[in-house]
Formats: C-alpha cells, sequence, structure tokens
C-alpha cells in the first residue's frame, strides 16, 4: 500500500515537474535573442552583453551540483521552495532593472535559483519510481526541457514583437504556482540528517568549473592553470576531511565514473545540433534568424512527442537497447548532415529531428543507467554531478566548434558530399560521426555484451 501511495503521489510529481521544467528551459533560452537590442539600449559591445546568457549558465551548472549535494542531507520541497523563490524574486529585479548592472543581477538571482530544479528533476524519478519503470519518468525531464526549449524562441519572439524585452522577466514567475504542490506533495520526505555541509569543498568544485568556462568562453589558457590548481586543491580536500563535499568513494566505483565520461563525450557531440545547427543555416542555407529559429522547433517538438516512448523503451527493453537505438538515430543524423550539407533547409530541420530525438533517447538511457550505479546516500550529489558534467561539455564544445567553423576549411573530408558549400560543417559532422562511432564500441565492449536490463 505504501508504496502504492508513492507511486500515486510520483505520478502527480511528475506532471507538476514537467510544467517547471518547461519554464525553466524557456528561461535559459529566451534572453539569447535580445542580446542586440540590450547591447543598443545599453551602449554595450557584444562581449559585454554577452555575459546576460553566460553569468546565468555559470552559476547555473555550479548550483545544480551545489544542490544535489544539499539534496542528500536536507529536505528536497525545502531546497525546492528556496530555489523557486530566488528564481522569482531575481525575475521581479529583472523587470524593474533600469541599469545592465542590475540585468546582470537578475540574472544571476535566477540562476542561482533555477539550479535547483535540474536537482529536483534528477532525484524524483530516483525517490517515487521502481527501477523498471524510471525511464518513463525519467523521460519526462526530457520531455518538458524539449517542450521550453520550443516554446522559447517562439514565446521570446512574441513577447518582443509587442512589448519592452524586460517582459521576458516575467515567464519565470509562472514557477511559483507549482510551489504549493511540492510543498503537498514531498511532505513524506525523510528527515533531515545531521553533519556538516563541507563548503570549502564546494567553493573549490565552484572555482575548478568556473576557471573552465572561463578559459573556453575567453580563450585564455591562464584560466585552465587556475582550474587545474582549484582542482588538485579541491582533490586534497575531499581526501582529507572527514565528511567531504564529494565522497572519494564514488569515483570508485567504475561503473559510475565510466557512464559519467560518456555522458560528457555524447553531451558535447550532441551540443553540435544546438549550435552547429542554427549557423549552418545561416551560412548555407541563408536563412533569416526568425526563420532559424523556427526551423529548430519541429525538432524540439519532435523530442517532446517521442521522449515518452524513449523512456517506456528503457523500462521494457533495457537502457542498453535505447542506447543502441539512440546511436543509430545520432549517426544518421550526422552522417545525413555531413553528406547533404547545402540541401534544402527542410531536409535539414528533418536531418535534425532524428539528431534530436537520438540525442533525447541516449540522455534518458544514460540518465537512467547512472541513477542504477550509485547508493542512496550518493544520489543527490551523483546525479548533480552528471547534470554538471553535461553543461560543462556543453560550454566547452560550443567554444571548440566556434574555434573550428573560424579556421574554416579547403577540403572535403567527406567523399560523397557534392555540395560546394559549408565544406566545415559537412567535416565536422563527419569526425562527430566517427566519434560517436567510437563511443558506441567502446559502450559495446564495456557494458553492452550483459543481458542484464538495467545497466
Amino acid at each position: 500500500m505504501e508504496n502504492y501511495n508513492r507511486k500515486h503521489v510520483g505520478k502527480k510529481l511528475i506532471r507538476v515537474l514537467m510544467f517547471t521544467l518547461v519554464i525553466s528551459a524557456m528561461s535559459v533560452l529566451m534572453f539569447n535573442f535580445v542580446l542586440p537590442e540590450i547591447s543598443k539600449e545599453f551602449k554595450l559591445t557584444t562581449a559585454q552583453v554577452s555575459w546576460v546568457t553566460s553569468s546565468y549558465a555559470l552559476i547555473y551548472g555550479i548550483g545544480t551540483v551545489i544542490y544535489g549535494k544539499l539534496a542528500d542531507r536536507f529536505r528536497l520541497k525545502n531546497l525546492l521552495t528556496i530555489g523557486l523563490l530566488f528564481f522569482a524574486f531575481g525575475s521581479l529585479i529583472g523587470l524593474a532593472s533600469q541599469a545592465f548592472w542590475v540585468v546582470l543581477v537578475a540574472r544571476c538571482l535566477q540562476s542561482a535559483g533555477a539550479a535547483a530544479i535540474p536537482a529536483t528533476a534528477m532525484l524524483i524519478p530516483l525517490r517515487y519510481f521502481p527501477p523498471d519503470q524510471r525511464g518513463s519518468a525519467m523521460s519526462t525531464v526530457f520531455v518538458g526541457l524539449a517542450i521550453g526549449s520550443a516554446l522559447g524562441p517562439i514565446i521570446s519572439a512574441l513577447i518582443v514583437s509587442v512589448a519592452h524585452w524586460r517582459w521576458l522577466f516575467c515567464i519565470p514567475l509562472f514557477s511559483l504556482l507549482t510551489v504549493p504542490f511540492y510543498r503537498q506533495y514531498l511532505k513524506n520526505e525523510d528527515e533531515e540528517q545531521s553533519g556538516k555541509f563541507d563548503w570549502v569543498g564546494g567553493c573549490l568544485l565552484a572555482m575548478v568549473i568556473a576557471f573552465l568556462l572561463l578559459g573556453v568562453t575567453n580563450g585564455s589558457w591562464l584560466f585552465p592553470i587556475f582550474g587545474l590548481l582549484a582542482l588538485v586543491l579541491f582533490i586534497v580536500r575531499i581526501r582529507s576531511v572527514s565528511e567531504p563535499f564529494v565522497q572519494p568513494r564514488i569515483f570508485i566505483n567504475k561503473n559510475y565514473t565510466l557512464r559519467i565520461l560518456i555522458a560528457f563525450l555524447i553531451s558535447g557531440i550532441g551540443f553540435s545540433l544546438q549550435f552547429l545547427s542554427p549557423l549552418l543555416l545561416a551560412h548555407v542555407q541563408q536563412l533569416q534568424p526568425s526563420l532559424i529559429g523556427f526551423a529548430m522547433v519541429p525538432a524540439a517538438v519532435a523530442s517532446a512527442v517521442l521522449g515518452r516512448v524513449g523512456g517506456k523503451l528503457a523500462d521494457l527493453r533495457g537502457n542498453t537497447y535505447l542506447f543502441y537505438v539512440a546511436s543509430v538515430l545520432l549517426l544518421t543524423c550526422f552522417i545525413l548532415l555531413s553528406t547533404f550539407t547545402g540541401i534544402s533547409p527542410i531536409f535539414i530541420a528533418i536531418f535534425i529531428i532524428l539528431g534530436n530525438v537520438g540525442q533525447t533517447f541516449i540522455m534518458i538511457a544514460l540518465s537512467n543507467s547512472v541513477s542504477i550505479t550509485l547508493h542512496k546516500d550518493q544520489q543527490g550529489v551523483g546525479m548533480g554531478l552528471l547534470s554538471m558534467v553535461n553543461f560543462i561539455a556543453g560550454g566547452m564544445a560550443s567554444g571548440v566548434y566556434g574555434k573550428v567553423v573560424d579556421l574554416g576549411s579547403n577540403f572535403h573530408w567527406n567523399p560523397v558530399n557534392v555540395f560546394p558549400k559549408g565544406t566545415i560543417y559537412s567535416n565536422i559532422y563527419l569526425v562527430l560521426a566517427a566519434l560517436h562511432i567510437g563511443i558506441l564500441l567502446f559502450y559495446y565492449f564495456k557494458f553492452g555484451r550483459s543481458k542484464r536490463k538495467d545497466i
């Protein structure tokens, strides 16, 4: 009876969580489309105004793992309530902002609160669903993100067409509607655990992330050096205190560590669909920005619609089966994009649908399999690290892709590509296909030959 009630509550939480994720994903994306207007209003350079998004992303990545660690010790409903209140408070400040520094403060407060959402999204399926149903529950996370990604550009364009860009800050206020539901449905959690929280270790890890991402975005070697020093101090810290921010034994777990590594590589490869595809449509197909947004929407919608299918496949056939299906979709997408780079934008949009659905499926499979490797007292920080790794991979990949595109190429590496334009994009997608084949082979020899469904 207790398991039935917990599952019933879990289903209600999943619906509320999906709405929260939609709002969160929209908030991340919407300001990307109004940076030129912000730059013009405050008379700023592109590099200066880019901090509207980069500061949000930086704090979001750091906050995700911190909330994950806190969730191992404190009640999830209290952490989530505080996070959503910060999310809304930052939005109110942004609505009233009249100076650029106030806009930055607002975005920082928003991200400090919104970082609680991915931690919640990873933990609710673990705590409220049995292992054989977590695939379907986990898929809800990616469905919500896909819906938010699809709605973000559309809502942003609609708001800016009839009102000032500051009104984009009003969207996160809708997340407050979910607080009463979380307070009600999460009321039967375990009691808070006693003990110390390793703030020094948390700050050192935050420094590692910050310096790493700053090095990628600024192209300076000084930041990565500082990041390595912070990493050394972080390792010394977690090995020398009784209650470290991250227990070193979590990395002794090879199943967890290898899957985290695979997730890092997969996230970096998959980020090409969000970063390179708009550039391809702009540089090769010569589409206007508004049309590029609409060209990306079908892929996001397809991921939202088919995400639940991926979750059910994971539950019925296992995570490895879903990993293989996703890999076929991704490889097909990359090969088609590499071969038909200069084809009609309609076909490019279709190719991206295959890639987006494949990326959604593969992240469901990895998230579900990673969760199974973790002990109960490591689930919060373990899943938080997974989210952080995905974020760092995307940030590093964007820097690498941008520099490679700037370098360009005069040689076709794909012998069957007959389109003279977009050579560099064709080459990049071909390399990504080859990298994914390598990951697929590694996964098969390490995990795939086992017949267990929970791998």
